[in-house]
């Protein structure tokens, strides 16, 4: 069941039946502003395209994001994901050797003629030196030593590459193999891959150095880095290409520009050329055509959750941190946010448990959600009787007020 407030309402709810919801207990707030940003116009070529601002997690630009796609060698940033995993865990560091076995040489290696790091066969290479061969160069063989070595063999490889995603909350990705090379269930989609980026980006940035790397020699031939961003002086320091016959030519990139730092991926384009275009055109575009607005500074309280059973009725909702958005520069925006979760909470609730989510959206895109946090302990008392639809007026205000405050200035 959900709520709908109109702002020429004066904050008053529509009905709501019951006293108290059971399931998503969800507000919507809906504040229009002047027309519709003229940056809002703006269209890729690529069939599959996403650009994300990633200090934020705001949406400058979606195109076909959640459909499946193929990922060909982007699958590599899930496999260096992964290994970036077992060296933070402790269980591989970058002086271990890495193995390469002869399967890894021939599927991988010079024999296939494919994209490799030219790994002798029966050698063994310290993971440091495995990981520029994987990232750098986009070795296969480079993958699949990693693959053997962390799970035995690739196909389990690419069960650990799902499951690791999974836990990062991407649900629709699959991954079958470490190399990105063609398989009928591997597929990805262009949402999953940005978020998987910046994941990588803000939870190991010293190994996401790699990314930046422009070339690497191994065994005396040198290689440069397949990401045409990486030379066009527009802050770019990552992350990785791939291009197969049914994919087309697909990218994942980041840059910085003046503190900020972007996330894009396009897929399906016909050749290099367009793919460097695109992925640069997104890019500029998202720099230039957006401004950052704060929503909530940090600890600010931004709505409040019902409680059942509790010694209040109540409990103020607070993010970690302040809460920003990015809007079209000089232009007005229709905006909508919603808080959601699950309600009422039940008793006892801790002081900093996420009990909710913030959702911003932007016309039909999702601009932003962020977790929030409950701002205090409530325990178990005397149960409070209280009407959900005085709740969702208070909560309704906060966000009114905020969005409003935003958009004039």
């Amino acid at each position: 069941m959900s709520a709908t407030f109109d702002p020429t309402s004066q904050g008053r709810p529509f009905p709501l039946a019951g006293r108290f919801l059971r399931g998503l207990a969800l507000l919507l707030l809906v504040f229009v502003a002047a027309p519709e940003a003229r940056a809002q116009n703006f269209q890729s070529q690529a069939p599959f395209a996403f650009l994300l601002d990633s200090d934020s997690g705001a949406v400058l630009y979606e195109k076909s994001a959640d459909d499946p796609m193929v990922p060909a060698s982007m699958a590599k940033i899930a496999t260096a994901l992964v290994a970036f995993q077992e060296i933070g865990a402790g269980r591989l560091n970058l002086d271990s050797e890495i193995g390469i076995s002869e399967n890894a040489w021939r599927k991988g290696g010079a024999p296939a003629r494919g994209t490799t790091m030219f790994a002798m066969v029966r050698s063994r290479i310290k993971l440091s030196d495995i990981l520029q061969g994987l990232i750098v160069q986009a070795g296969n063989d480079a993958a699949i030593a990693l693959a053997e070595a962390i799970a035995g063999d690739e196909a389990t490889f690419g069960r650990v590459m799902t499951e690791r995603v999974r836990a990062l909350g991407l649900t629709k990705s699959v991954f079958r193999n470490a190399t990105g090379m063609p398989d009928p269930e591997q597929r990805v989609t262009a949402r999953e891959l940005a978020l998987l980026a910046n994941h990588i980006v803000k939870t190991y940035p010293e190994l996401y150095k790699i990314f930046g790397q422009k070339e690497f020699t191994w065994n005396k031939i040198r290689q440069v880095n397949r990401n045409p961003l990486l030379t066009m002086e527009i802050g770019a320091d990552g992350l990785q290409t791939g291009d197969l016959e049914e994919s087309g030519y697909g990218l994942v990139g980041s840059a910085i520009e003046n503190g900020q730092r972007l996330i894009v991926v396009v897929n399906g384009l016909k050749n290099g050329r367009d793919r460097a275009a695109e992925a640069r055109k997104l890019l500029e575009w998202g720099f230039r055509a957006f401004e950052k607005r704060q929503l909530f500074a940090d600890g600010e309280v931004i709505g409040e959750a019902s409680v059942y059973g509790g010694e209040k009725g109540r409990i103020a909702l607070r993010t970690k941190g302040a809460v920003s958005l990015l809007l079209p520069r000089g232009a007005g925006e229709r905006l909508s946010a919603r808080i959601v979760y699950q309600g009422p909470l039940n008793v006892p609730v801790q002081e900093g448990a996420a009990v909710a989510q913030l959702v911003v959206s932007r016309g039909d895109v999702k601009t932003l959600e962020v977790p929030l946090y409950a701002a205090e302990t409530v325990k178990a008392g005397s149960l409070q009787s209280r009407a959900l639809d005085a709740l969702l007026e208070v909560s309704t205000g906060w966000v009114r007020q905020a969005l409003a405050r935003i958009t004039r200035s």
